[in-house]
């Protein structure tokens, strides 16, 4: 019980004054679901994708290659011909074909969302749950 071994030394460290018996604090369980993970992971997945796109099409020449690619600025564009004709404005000074790689990118960016849309809307308030299958339980612990 390495737990209890830690809970000791962290009481005895702070002084906590407690009898011996109640060395370790209470815990409260909070659960915080802030993103999207099926989103993020997907979003991920394309920066990711990027990533390695960029490291072929610049393979040798890295300091011409753009300091970013902006997903977010991408989804602000309209339609596909802004985003093909921004890209090509990005990746101007390679001198490889990156047609495919425009083509490519511009059909990922359809599975992708905004950064400011992965925020997981389903869990706004608190909520009191009770659990009284526990023996002589009558507290209430508060999820987040």
């Amino acid at each position: 019980m390495a737990a209890h071994r830690v809970g000791r030394r962290v009481n005895k460290v702070s002084g906590g004054g407690q009898s011996p018996g109640h060395s370790l604090q209470r815990r409260q369980a909070r659960v915080t679901v802030k993103y999207n993970r099926k989103e993020l992971q997907r979003r991920l997945d394309v920066e990711k994708w990027i990533d390695c796109g960029l490291d072929e099409l610049y393979r040798g020449r890295e300091e011409e290659m753009p300091e970013e690619v902006n997903i977010d600025e991408l989804l602000d564009l309209k339609t596909d011909e802004e985003r093909t004709q921004r890209l090509q404005e990005i990746f101007h000074s390679c001198n490889n074909s990156t047609e495919m790689f425009i083509s490519d990118l511009v059909l990922k960016l359809h599975s992708v969302q905004k950064q400011e849309d992965l925020h997981n809307d389903g869990i706004d308030l608190p909520q009191l749950h009770v659990f009284p299958t526990r023996s002589g339980s009558t507290e209430s612990e508060v999820l987040h």
